[in-house]
């Protein structure tokens, strides 16, 4: 079993600015996602952590989306800005600090209100009083896009309350320490986009896929040690349901019970768009299957077929061994979308004890929701 992660100094209000020495591709040509493997060294920090732990990571903005606002703003970015801890100017404080791939709705009220009165307020004034009209207005705008729209000016001083301040993103480890001292691995789905004649990147995902550069030590980063999500003893058996991204935990999982010796068996569920394009470290799994690490792999690619195939379809073709793996004892993990894949994923669960167990709906519900997740503790989600 995963024992608990030894505190460390670093924390979310003490990061550690640790440094990217890999940053490669999982997906191959042709895919449509640009999912990366991403390993980040711990140099001196001290920093440990168990399987199942989520590396904390404090974003910064890419230099140009930050040109792009400071020249929209119409502000020379080394204005210096009174800040708790002294003067910083407004390019570092805009780099590191700030939210600007993404506009607020406070801001843009402030544009509507400086507005002079005419065809550009009234086009305005009506989104900002369509809640749904407000809502799309905002979610593909930055601030930057904003401003070109509608140019007015703002002072560093006005303009900064507007904006939000970055908060760390929570990223699934995707290493086990055995297997690699001294680094943390992670999987990352980059987010890319064009909106209003402009290319951008999710923020978080942006900077760890091209926003830094390697081997500089400046990734401000902490563990956030789980409070649930631990393996369990070695000779226990393992159901993982883990998709796209939601692979991470698992792959930690596997190596750490290579290294451990572990004799319980280790069933993995993986999914993704195309097995020639998506089938994120295949030949790693191919190599634990081999091994004996890994007892049995069943996978989905939805768009390899006319009939999207996912998941939790896998988990019904499979359920009479699962039902039989679940009596057994074995522990059942799901690592992922929260929204659509963990809930289906739950239904399935719940299917396959009526189907397998012979249970009523209220009693396989019963089963799978307080029995298996809450008093065994044996139903345990990393779900995001």
């Amino acid at each position: 079993m995963s024992t608990p992660t030894t505190p460390s100094v670093h924390n979310r209000a003490n990061p550690y600015k640790a440094r990217i020495i890999e940053n490669y591709s999982l997906t191959s040509e042709g895919s449509a996602k640009d999912t990366r493997h991403i390993v980040i060294h711990l140099g001196e920090s001290g920093i440990s952590y168990s399987p199942g732990d989520s590396l904390g990571v404090i974003p910064r903005n890419f230099p140009r989306l930050v040109d792009e606002l400071v020249a929209a703003l119409k502000i020379d970015p080394a204005t210096m800005v009174d800040q708790p801890t002294g003067p910083v100017s407004l390019k570092d404080l805009l780099s590191s600090v700030y939210i600007i791939n993404r506009v607020s709705k406070k801001f843009v009220k402030a544009v509507l209100e400086k507005l002079p009165e005419g065809e550009a307020k009234t086009k305005l004034s009506e989104i900002v009083a369509n809640d749904e009209a407000f809502d799309d207005y905002v979610f593909t705008r930055d601030y930057a896009d904003v401003l070109i729209e509608y140019p007015v000016a703002f002072t560093a001083q006005e303009f900064l309350p507007l904006v939000n301040k970055i908060a760390p993103r929570l990223y699934s480890i995707a290493s086990s320490p055995k297997a690699h001292p001294g680094e943390v691995h992670l999987t990352v789905a980059v987010v890319t986009y064009e909106t209003h004649g402009r290319k951008k990147h999710g923020m978080a995902s942006g900077y760890l896929g091209y926003g830094q550069e390697s081997h500089k030590d400046e990734v401000p980063v902490y563990i956030q040690p789980t409070k649930h999500f631990h393996m369990p003893a070695p000779d226990k058996n393992i159901i993982m349901v883990g998709p796209g991204t939601g692979i991470a935990p698992f792959r930690a999982f596997l190596e750490h019970r290579g290294i451990e010796g572990a004799t319980g068996k280790s069933w993995l569920f993986f999914g993704d768009q195309k097995k020639a394009t998506d089938f994120l470290y295949e030949k790693e799994f191919d190599a634990m299957l081999a091994k004996g690490t890994l007892t049995r792999l069943d996978v989905a690619f939805s768009r390899d077929q006319a009939h999207k195939i996912y998941v939790q379809d896998r988990m019904q073709e499979a359920g009479a061994e699962m039902w039989k793996w679940l009596q057994e004892g074995a522990y059942f993990y799901v690592c992922g979308d929260a929204k659509r894949m963990a809930r289906d994923v739950h239904q399935k669960l719940i299917d396959i004890a009526q189907e397998h167990g012979g249970l009523s709906p209220e009693a396989a519900k019963e089963y799978i929701e307080v029995t298996l997740a809450k008093t065994e503790k044996r139903y345990l989600k990393d779900v995001y």
